[in-house]
């Protein structure tokens, strides 16, 4: 079997860019990153304010990520038989639904821990009904030869997402309240959802007229499962996603009102939103050089050496009791973290066989974004015991060990 790492063909900076249908995607789905984010913003500082509670931090990691590990490969066997475009739409819709009955909550002074618990769920539901289904939709918006740039500009867009997100949702706590700028927060979707209705799609292309396979049985996922095993460019990069979900994830980011508090600085103001925003910072400097300037092309190992940057820069901020040093720590992990993870998705897209795409492409998901469920136990739940800095050392520290095993291991073969 071909384990080719990437095309030789030199392609143009900002190639995706290129093609209209792209720029939608790009922009659409980066504002609804950056509602998503918004609402992570407010929500997480409401229930540390009212519940003080990591326990609670954990689980919104947890609930958001265990739809992930459940139904991504069922929601990517659902894009290799349906229009992913609705599937994203549907998605969206409850998005919106879950920023409204947080707003209705905060309004009336109702919140409890349940239903906290209960919208923190639904919202990990709609993320799974959009993740890995826009990643099967661009094959669909861009050609193949352009491909990696989509892959890594999609990545740029979710952070230039997420680096909005704690921009505007500081801005609205700070100027409209909680209440009002999550209510508002919900129409930040729309966008996307019209979008979608004449979002590029080829039903060729997805090969609707292709004899049909069972939609999901136990069968398909252990045929699925061997031929990923088989191709080691695959497997690879799943297992290193795999293993940055589980030990760290973007467990800290709920976490991080607890981190502001022990850096000094215990209000809802510009220092909070600078220390949420600085790693989606990182990230998108580094999407903007590397996708301009070519650098970094993919390549398995490369992409292991990168992993361990971004642990190292990860444990330093979790070591350091200077606001500026965290905040320049969290930069560099920002950068170190698209580089890689983008890096991974592209050389799984490029390699997932045509005819099991989505189902590939759902594994990758369940991997790289559902094993964050145990994030919020390796470094939320230990942190509630050890403290959340020690919990996050020691995450990143086993995420280096693993990614050297790797990296021996891939230089071997």
């Amino acid at each position: 079997m071909n384990n080719a790492t990437t095309p030789a063909p030199a392609r143009r900076s900002f190639a995706a860019l290129r093609h209209p249908g792209y720029r939608g995607f790009f922009l659409s789905f980066a504002g609804a990153m950056m509602a998503d984010s918004v609402e992570h913003v407010i929500s997480y500082w409401m229930m540390f304010e009212k519940f003080q509670s990591n326990a609670l931090g954990a689980f919104a990691v947890v609930s958001h990520w265990l739809p992930f590990l459940l139904l991504s490969l069922p929601v990517g066997a659902l894009t290799d038989h349906f229009d992913p475009r609705r599937l994203i739409q549907i998605g969206m819709v409850i998005f919106m639904g879950v920023s409204l009955a947080w707003g209705a909550l905060f309004l009336t002074d109702t919140l409890e821990v349940w239903h906290a618990m209960v919208l923190l769920t639904l919202h990990g539901i709609a993320g799974v009904l959009w993740t890995p289904t826009a990643q099967v939709l661009l094959h669909h918006v861009v050609p193949a030869e352009d491909l990696q740039s989509a892959v890594r500009l999609n990545a740029t867009s979710r952070q230039l997402g997420l680096l909005g997100g704690p921009a505007i949702g500081g801005a609205l706590l700070m100027l409209l309240g909680p209440t009002h700028g999550i209510l508002l927060n919900a129409f930040f979707y729309v966008p996307t959802i019209l979008w979608l209705w004449k979002a590029p799609y080829s039903r060729a292309a997805a090969g609707q007229g292709a004899p049909r396979r069972a939609l999901l049985s136990l069968s398909d996922v252990t045929s699925t499962l061997h031929r990923i095993g088989s191709h080691k460019t695959l497997l690879s990069m799943i297992l290193l996603s795999g293993g940055a979900s589980f030990f760290i994830g973007n467990a800290y980011l709920p976490q991080m009102p607890d981190f502001a508090r022990s850096l000094g600085h215990f209000n809802a103001d510009l220092s909070y939103s600078v220390l949420l925003g600085a790693d989606a910072i990182g990230a998108l400097t580094a999407g903007f050089i590397l996708e301009s300037r070519g650098w970094l092309a993919p390549n398995p190992r490369t992409a292991m050496i990168l992993a361990m940057l971004w642990c190292a820069a990860l444990a330093g901020f979790a070591m350091s009791s200077f606001y500026s040093l965290a905040v320049l720590l969290l930069f560099i992990a920002g950068f170190m973290d698209l580089s890689f993870n983008s890096m991974a998705q592209t050389l799984v897209q490029l390699n997932a066989p045509a005819d099991i795409r989505g189902r590939v492409l759902g594994v990758f998901s369940m991997m790289a974004l559902g094993l964050r469920t145990f994030s919020g136990v390796t470094v939320g739940l230990m942190g509630a015991a050890i403290g959340i800095h020690t919990s996050l050392t020691l995450s990143a520290l086993a995420l280096i060990a693993l990614s050297a095993l790797l990296l021996v291991r891939s230089s071997r073969s």
